[in-house]
C-alpha cells in the first residue's frame, strides 16, 4: 500500500504549532452538522478543528462566514482528450498541443467547480497512437500543485488479430505513465476476451481497472463480476445506464453479483460519453441497496457526446437528489467520498489528521448548496487553488418587494484578509 493510501492519523497530543508558509486558517466555517468552526491546515493536512474563534492563525486566514465547508469533490469519469471540442470546426484535432490545451483547460474548469482530483479516460491506438496520452500526461505535469490528474488508457480493440496491436499499445501506455487501464468491451467482437486482456495487463502492473459498459447484458455483467472478484487494487465500471432498462429481477441479480465482486459503478447523471451508446443513469438506489459502491462523474464535457456538459460535480449531485431521489448527503457523497474511494484516494473528513482537500460553498445547508451552488472556494493540499464569486443584484423596483438577498450574516468589519500561500491575490471579502 502506498503512503498516499494509508489511513490518515491525527497529530500527536500537545504537538506545538509553528508558523509555516503552508499554514492556513479557515475561520467561521459552517459544517453539515450545523456547527460553526475554525479549521487550521498545516502541510497539506487538517491540523485542528475548533469552535469558531478558538484557533489562532499562524499564517494566512480565510474568512468562511456564510459558507458551508465540505470534503472536496473528485471527478472519477472525465474525457480529457475530447473535452471542450464541440465547437471545433471540422474534425477534432488530436495534435498533442491541442489535446494538452483542452485537457488543461478542462481540468482547471472542473477544479473551479470543486474537483481537486480527476480521472481522465484517453483513447489510445489506431492512427493517433499514444500521442493523446502523452499530451494528457503533460497536462498532468503542468497542473501539479493545483489538481491531481490520473490518465486511464482506453484501447479500441484487444482481441483477435486486430487486437494484438491494441494490447501492445496498452502495455506501452502503462509504462508511459497511465495510472489506470480501461476500455470499452462492448465495442470489441469478443467482450469477454477484452475484459480478460485488460485484467491481465492490470495484474501485471498492479494498476486499477476502469471499464466503459452500458451494463445492458446480464450474462456479460455476471462474467465480468466473476473475473473481477478480488482483483487488487480494484475494478470500476460505468456508466451502466442500460442496467436501469433490465427487468427488475435481472437488475437485482446483477447488482448482487457486482457487490459480491467488489466492483464500483460510476454513473453519469449529467449525460453519457462517446464511449457508450445508452443514455440515462444507472439505477443508483438499487445498486446501493445491494451494497455496490456508487460514485458519480461528469462524463462528456462540451464535446460531441454532450455539447453542453458542465463537468460540475455539484450538478451531478443535484441530479442524483432531484431525479434519483437520493438524500442530499448521499448525493454529495457520490461525488466526494465515494468518488475518492473509487479512485483509490484517501478519505477526507473535516477532522484533524485528514487531507486538506476541501470545498467551501456559500450556503447554510447541503440541500441549499446543491440547489444554488454559486460562490465556491477550493482547497487542495492545504492551500486555496480556485475561487468563484457570484454577486446577485436586483434593480430598484425589486427592492419594494422586500426580496431576500444572498448575504453573509452581519459581523464586525474586519481588515482585508491576508493572501493564502500560493493562492490568488488577497482582497476584501465579497458578499454575494
Amino acid at each position: 500500500m502506498s503512503a498516499d493510501s494509508k489511513q490518515p492519523q491525527p497529530p500527536e497530543d500537545g504537538a506545538a504549532t509553528t508558523a509555516d508558509s503552508t499554514s492556513l486558517l479557515l475561520s467561521h466555517a459552517r459544517l453539515t452538522d450545523g456547527r460553526t468552526v475554525d479549521v487550521r491546515l498545516v502541510g497539506g493536512r487538517i491540523e485542528a478543528v475548533g469552535t469558531a474563534g478558538s484557533l489562532t492563525a499562524v499564517g494566512a486566514r480565510v474568512d468562511l462566514a456564510g459558507y458551508l465547508l465540505l470534503p472536496a469533490a473528485a471527478e472519477p469519469h472525465a474525457h480529457a482528450d475530447t473535452a471542450l471540442s464541440a465547437d471545433t470546426p471540422g474534425p477534432v484535432s488530436y495534435a498533442p498541443e491541442d489535446v494538452q490545451r483542452r485537457a488543461t483547460e478542462a481540468a482547471l474548469l472542473q477544479l473551479g467547480h470543486g474537483a481537486t482530483a480527476l480521472r481522465a479516460h484517453v483513447r489510445i491506438g489506431d492512427v493517433h497512437g499514444l500521442g493523446p496520452l502523452e499530451a494528457v500526461l503533460q497536462a498532468r505535469r503542468s497542473l501539479r500543485g493545483l489538481a491531481d490528474l490520473t490518465a486511464v488508457a482506453v484501447p479500441r480493440l484487444l482481441t483477435g488479430v486486430a487486437g494484438a496491436d491494441g494490447l501492445a499499445t496498452l502495455r506501452d501506455a502503462v509504462k508511459m505513465g497511465a495510472g489506470v487501464v480501461g476500455g470499452c468491451p462492448d465495442l470489441d467482437p469478443d467482450p469477454t476476451g477484452y475484459v480478460e486482456a485488460v485484467l491481465e495487463v492490470a495484474a501485471e502492473h498492479g494498476v486499477p481497472v476502469d471499464l466503459h459498459t452500458d451494463g445492458d447484458d446480464p450474462a456479460r455483467l455476471a462474467r465480468l463480476a466473476a473475473m473481477a472478484g478480488g482483483l487488487w487494487p480494484g475494478v470500476t465500471i460505468g456508466p451502466c445506464a442500460g442496467l436501469a432498462r433490465l427487468p427488475a429481477a435481472a437488475a437485482r441479480r446483477a447488482a448482487d453479483q457486482l457487490a459480491a465482486a467488489g466492483v464500483t459503478v460510476v454513473c453519469l447523471p449529467q449525460g453519457g460519453c462517446g464511449a457508450t451508446e445508452v443514455r440515462g443513469t444507472a439505477p443508483v438506489r438499487l445498486l446501493r441497496a445491494a451494497g455496490v459502491r456508487v460514485a458519480a462523474g461528469s462524463g462528456a464535457l462540451r464535446d460531441v457526446a454532450n455539447p453542453v456538459g458542465r463537468g460540475d460535480p455539484l450538478e451531478a449531485a443535484y441530479l442524483l437528489a432531484s431525479l434519483g431521489g437520493l438524500p442530499p448527503e448521499e448525493a454529495y457523497g457520490a461525488v466526494s467520498t465515494h468518488a475518492r474511494a473509487a479512485m483509490g484516494l484517501p478519505e477526507v473528513r473535516v477532522e484533524a489528521g485528514f487531507p486538506a482537500e476541501l470545498l467551501a460553498v456559500r450556503g447554510e445547508r447541503l440541500a441549499g448548496v446543491l440547489s444554488l451552488a454559486y460562490s465556491r472556494i477550493v482547497v487542495h493540499r492545504g492551500r486555496v487553488v480556485a475561487r468563484t464569486s457570484a454577486v446577485r443584484e436586483y434593480c430598484d423596483s425589486a427592492a419594494a418587494l422586500d426580496l431576500p438577498r444572498q448575504a453573509r450574516p452581519e459581523r464586525p468589519e474586519r481588515p482585508e484578509r491576508p493572501p493564502e500561500p500560493g493562492g490568488p491575490p488577497a482582497g476584501p471579502d465579497v458578499r454575494s
